[in-house]
């Protein structure tokens, strides 16, 4: 559960945007969209392969 304490002076906008970062930060909207479906572990293993190759292709490209 998320608590959020609103500071003297401070605006709701404010307080509700830290809210909004705290629960982005905890990945629950992430890990549900991820567990809708169930993922092979073979696929899932594939897919973080696939990931790792495709950000070191990016790194090298960087180095150019």
């Amino acid at each position: 559960m998320l608590i959020v304490k609103v500071k003297e002076g401070e605006k709701i906008d404010r307080a509700l945007k830290r809210m909004k970062r705290k629960y982005r930060n905890t990945k629950v909207l992430q890990n549900l969209r991820e567990n809708r479906y169930y993922t092979k572990p073979s696929v899932a293993r594939r897919q973080q392969r696939q990931k790792a190759a495709y950000i070191q292709n990016l790194r090298d490209q960087e180095e150019i």
